[in-house]
């Protein structure tokens, strides 16, 4: 079988929870379009501006993603696409009840993306975004996973610095919307790597857009690629760029926040809204009008006491485009205040029903028809379901990311390789699973390229290195973090190849819930002072997603391309199965 390689096509928590919910806001399934709408007309000093906002869309042109679960929506509809998002978007746009109109996101456009935009370093996901006439948005971690000046050509337009221009006379021209990064700071200079703030006129008022990350987007992204710059703190953040709005005459401010909460209601509820959400909202300035965030891949619709004890509105619009958060701000036009009492919030479906934009349609079929040799080539088979993904849990450890690993193992372990004999992954890096359905034109059963890079799609590279037993144990044991370390997923699991096992015990204290003595390899107990080697991902050795133990390792030996090397264990382990589980308790 010949295999074209990944990118030449082309030239290549919880605890502090709080219950204060939007004054009548319905279940999703009986809210209909309009209810709750305010009304300015007749008040000659009140306008009304939607903001219609979204997070974590991730380059999910095309309309592959499952439904909602259905707690979140009750009437199960089928949502989601680039298609249906625009025409969805442009329909909320011409409805009426408000007097103008802006789009705004929350972070993680880009990065971690299905195949057709990661393939092409998310040039496509940009391309979207520029067409279905986004404003402005925060960064988010994801769009630092190529680091910064990745970054800077994704705003500002040029061709890949590898692989160069994929179409020679259309050139990347970057996005026409903003992303504002606040609190990501140069290191040289304490300026914000890109604007920290927006203002936008609309209808004679001044709104104006602060941008942020999580502060903890360091651990989560490779510490090569952010070197340069300082993730300050959110709301020490937020607070002075409130100041220094409301200093140039602007008193309608909106965060853009990527960073969340979970609630348990439907996406248009408020039901034990958690950390991190929760305390940050009870701390970011008055001056602050509203707070649209992502992160955690939540609908919620809340409204939460600010310092000084009035109510804010907090929404998160879900993931992947499958929901907008449709806000109506009610603003004086005399004092440029929001009227908070007037304003609401309504998540809403972008359903499958709505028409296809042809704009988005035509973005999609232009990529495709570059990536279509690639995309549809079978690189492996497997037998039954493989599931656990990122979308899922990433605190335990799943049947997918155990694969990987392995998959990983089997790239290190040669005396060529770097002889590794333990590898570990981590679930947030496995994007995609495998279930037996076809998720594009192939058979049941059969793997695709593209299944391949939507599973590991974020070009890492495999290292092994020495470590003793007592530094995997701390390995193991970094995959809890409080809360203040690691933002809103203290709990970020390792998946564990064959003939590595292990007992973990969560009501133990932080640093103590691996099981003394459960360390094993192929049933022999691991020596705490003997030296192992192991295999994981450059990301991991370089202390991603918090795992610094890794940082200890010695005698590093570099390996393939992650998805190259996973490309290869599928097509050379036919008919996989989901491996048993390899530790008691996680």
């Amino acid at each position: 079988m010949t295999i074209l390689t990944p990118r030449t096509l082309s030239a290549s928590l919880l605890a502090a929870a709080c219950a204060v919910t939007l004054a009548a806001a319905p279940a999703l399934a009986d809210r209909p379009a309009d209810k709750g709408k305010p009304t300015t007309k007749g008040n000659p000093n009140l306008t009304t501006v939607q903001l219609l906002s979204f997070n974590d869309y991730h380059g999910h042109l095309e309309a592959t993603d499952p439904k909602l679960t259905p707690v979140e929506d009750p009437s199960q509809t089928a949502v989601g696409g680039a298609e249906y998002l625009s025409s969805t978007l442009q329909a909320l746009r011409n409805a009426p009840g408000h007097d103008g109109s802006l789009t705004v996101a929350a972070g993680d456009l880009i990065g971690g993306s299905p195949f057709l935009s990661g393939m092409f370093h998310d040039e496509p996901s940009v391309e979207s975004l520029n067409a279905m006439k986004l404003d402005v948005s925060s960064v988010g971690n994801h769009e630092f996973d190529e680091g910064t000046d990745e970054l800077l050509r994704m705003q500002n337009g040029g061709c890949h610095p590898t692989d160069g221009c994929y179409f020679p006379d259309q050139p990347y021209a970057g996005a026409d919307f903003q992303w504002l990064s606040a609190n990501v700071v140069k290191k040289d200079t304490g300026k914000p790597l890109l604007p920290g703030t927006s203002v936008k006129t609309v209808n004679g008022v001044k709104i104006g857009f602060i941008g942020m990350t999580l502060k903890a987007t360091p651990t989560l992204v490779s510490p090569a690629g952010v070197s340069s710059v300082n993730f300050l703190d959110e709301v020490e953040t937020a607070n002075a760029q409130a100041a220094a709005l409301k200093k140039q005459g602007v008193k309608s401010i909106v965060v853009l926040l990527h960073e969340g909460g979970y609630q348990t209601g439907n996406i248009n509820q408020c039901n034990g809204i958690s950390a991190p959400i929760a305390q940050i909202a009870a701390q970011i300035s008055p001056e602050v009008d509203q707070i649209i965030t992502g992160h955690t891949h939540q609908g919620y619709i809340c409204s939460l006491p600010d310092p000084a004890g009035n109510p804010r509105l907090v929404t998160s619009a879900h993931d992947y485009g499958r929901t907008v958060t449709d806000t109506s701000l009610v603003i004086n036009t005399k004092s440029g205040e929001v009227m908070r009492d007037r304003s609401t919030a309504v998540n809403r479906l972008v359903a499958q029903t709505a028409p296809k934009d042809p704009a988005i349609t035509s973005i999609i079929s232009k990529w495709n028809t570059l990536a279509g040799p690639l995309k549809a080539q079978i690189v492996g088979t497997h037998s039954e379901d493989i599931l656990g993904d990122s979308s899922g849990n990433r605190g335990i450890e799943t049947p997918m990311a155990d694969v990987v690993a392995d998959a990983i193992l089997a790239g290190t372990d040669g005396a060529d390789e770097g002889g590794a004999e333990i590898a570990f992954m981590n679930v947030g890096g496995v994007r995609e699973d495998l279930p037996m359905a076809p998720k594009y034109a192939e058979a049941p059963g059969q793997i695709t390229y593209a299944e391949a890079f939507d599973i590991a799609p974020f070009n890492n590279i495999l290292v092994s290195v020495d470590l003793t037993g007592d530094q995997i144990r701390q390995v193991l044991e970094q995959q809890y973090q409080p809360v203040a370390a690691r933002g809103s997923r203290p709990m970020l699991a390792l998946g564990v190849s064959k003939g590595f096992t292990y007992a973990w015990d969560a009501s133990q204290p932080q640093g103590s819930r691996v099981v003394n003595g459960t360390m094993a390899l192929n049933g022999t107990a691991i020596s705490m002072t003997e030296t192992y080697r192991v295999g994981t991902l450059n990301f991991l050795a370089d202390g991603g997603d918090l795992f610094t133990a890794f940082k200890g390792g010695t005698n590093r030996v570099g390996g393939p391309e992650d998805l190259a090397n996973l490309v290869a264990y599928f097509g050379a382990n036919p008919g996989l199965i989901a491996p048993a589980s390899r530790v008691d308790g996680l």
